[in-house]
C-alpha cells in the first residue's frame, strides 16, 4: 500500500488517471487528472459544470484536433459519479438513462484512434453505497483493432482505495498501463489528497487536476489548473 504521490514520484508519465477509494471516516474520495506532452494535449484545463467538470482549450487559437481533448470527464447521474478520460463519460450516462450497465456499456466502445499509443480508455463510476467499478479498455492488436475489456468492482474499504492510468511510463509509443488498478492509500483530508497528487505530477506535463470526497449526493471538491485564464 502506498500514498498515491509515491507512485507518481515514479512515473514520469501515467498520463491521465483515475482514483477511487474511501476515507478513514467513511467518504467516497475520487481524483481525476490529465497530462500532456504536446502542445495540442497541453493547451486545456478543467472548468466546472452543471453535473460535473467539462475540459476546454486554454487558447481555442492553438487547437488542432479537439475530438480527443474536449469531453467531459466527471458527470453525476442520480446518486452515481462517472468518471472517465474521454467522450465515454457520457455513453456511460446516456447507458444508464436506459438502465444498461456500466460495463454494458462501455461494451460499445474501444480504445483511443491515436496510432500508434493506442491509448486506452480508463473509466469508473461511484455508487452511492459507496462501492465502485473501474474499467480499461485497450488494444491487444493493433493490426486488427482488436480490444480488452476489463472491469474490476470494488465494496469500500476504510483509508484504501484504487488508482488506475492510462501508461506505464513515458516513451515512444506510450507503453499502455497494465494489471489490475493499484493498491493506494487514502487519507482523511481532501486538501492532502489533492496536494500528494499535485505535488506529484511530472511538473512539465501536468495540466489539471480534479478531486473530491462525496457521501450520498453531497460533495466537497477541488480543481487545479496549471494555466489560468
Amino acid at each position: 500500500m502506498k500514498y498515491i504521490g509515491e507512485i507518481l514520484a515514479s512515473n514520469a508519465y501515467p498520463g491521465r488517471g483515475i482514483a477511487v477509494g474511501t476515507t478513514p471516516s467513511g467518504k467516497t474520495a475520487f481524483a481525476y487528472f490529465i497530462m500532456g506532452r504536446s502542445v495540442n494535449s497541453r493547451n486545456r484545463v478543467f472548468v466546472k459544470s452543471a453535473d460535473g467538470i467539462t475540459i476546454y482549450p486554454f487558447d481555442e487559437t492553438k487547437v488542432k484536433d479537439p475530438s480527443l481533448i474536449i469531453y467531459s470527464p466527471v458527470r453525476r447521474f442520480s446518486d452515481k459519479l462517472i468518471v472517465t478520460n474521454g467522450d465515454q463519460t457520457d455513453t456511460i450516462y446516456e447507458g444508464f438513462e436506459k438502465g444498461i450497465s456500466f460495463a454494458d456499456s462501455l461494451k460499445t466502445r474501444t480504445f483511443e484512434p491515436d496510432a500508434p499509443n493506442f491509448t486506452p480508455r480508463i473509466s469508473a463510476v461511484i455508487n452511492g453505497d459507496g462501492t465502485y467499478s473501474m474499467s480499461i479498455l485497450k488494444c491487444i492488436d493493433p493490426d486488427s483493432d482488436a480490444a480488452a475489456r476489463y472491469t474490476f468492482d470494488y465494496e469500500p474499504v476504510p483509508g484504501k482505495g484504487r488508482f488506475i492510468h492510462t501508461y506505464a511510463g513515458d516513451g515512444d509509443p506510450l507503453p499502455t498501463f497494465s494489471g489490475e488498478p493499484e493498491d493506494i492509500i487514502i487519507p482523511d483530508d481532501l486538501e492532502a489528497f489533492t496536494e500528494d497528487i499535485w505535488e506529484n505530477l511530472d511538473a512539465e506535463n501536468k495540466i489539471s487536476l480534479y478531486t473530491g470526497f462525496v457521501c450520498g449526493v453531497e460533495e466537497e471538491t477541488k480543481l487545479i489548473n496549471k494555466y489560468i485564464k
